[in-house]
């Protein structure tokens, strides 16, 4: 089996992310889809194992096998946990809607560190290009705020939402490059510290669900085996 007809035929969860997700949507903006499908459980029984991502087969296409979904989201992996509260859903089928029922099952204080280390990255490759070029790339800045932002939304609440709401023409503004860099910079900071004071009073757990995301993975298992026995 081709990983084209693993996506093709196995997909039990795809949606839209990136600016269409976001509310930061343009004219000419890409349309970014993610994905999750269900490789049948015999492909495990050989030698060579069926691939944990697939890149393709359209433009701006990326999905990933349950399992390496399933760990990453575990993990607290921003883009992972951010697919799985996409309010633009695309296709869906039983065993997708019951990983989509589980998402608050991935959530804890695990987040804080994942997502401001992710962000600490992207700031850093920020930092570069001014150095380099004398501006940012503002289309990235904007969206670091935007994670900076989600992240921080998500340590105090409890919830993650994804669209930018009222936030969307400040964001804009900081793609157009009508915001300067040392002004952006500052916002990122203040974003930075107001999530590390949200961490200490989150009314996240401090450890996602581990044993109830593994059972619902071992039932898809058992299912997809069982469908050609």
């Amino acid at each position: 089996m081709t990983p084209e007809e693993l996506v093709r035929d196995h997909t039990i969860y795809s949606c839209v992310m990136g600016s269409r997700a976001f509310g930061l949507a343009t004219e000419g903006s890409d349309t970014d889809r993610r994905g999750v499908y269900l490789a049948p459980t015999p492909l495990f029984w050989r030698f060579d194992k069926p691939p944990a991502h697939v890149e393709g087969p359209g433009e701006e296409q990326f999905s990933w096998e349950l399992e390496r979904f399933c760990e990453l989201a575990l993990r607290a992996n921003p883009n992972v946990l951010e697919c799985l509260h996409s309010p633009v859903v695309e296709h869906i089928d039983d065993i997708g809607r019951e990983l989509v029922s589980l998402r608050e099952a991935f959530l804890s204080r695990q987040a804080h560190q994942t997502f401001v280390r992710y962000a600490g990255g992207q700031r850093k490759k920020l930092d570069a290009d001014v150095r380099q070029y004398g501006e940012p790339r503002w289309k990235h800045a904007m969206h670091l705020l935007r994670l900076l932002m989600s992240c921080r939304d998500l340590l105090r609440s409890g919830e993650l939402t994804i669209h930018v709401g009222e936030e969307r023409e400040r964001l804009l503004a900081v793609k157009r490059g009508e915001m300067s860099w040392p002004e952006v910079e500052s916002w990122m900071t203040r974003l930075t510290d107001e999530a590390d004071r949200a961490s200490t009073t989150s009314p996240l757990p401090s450890t996602p669900d581990h044993p109830r995301v593994e059972a619902f993975l071992l039932r898809a298992r058992r299912a997809s085996a069982l469908r050609v026995l």
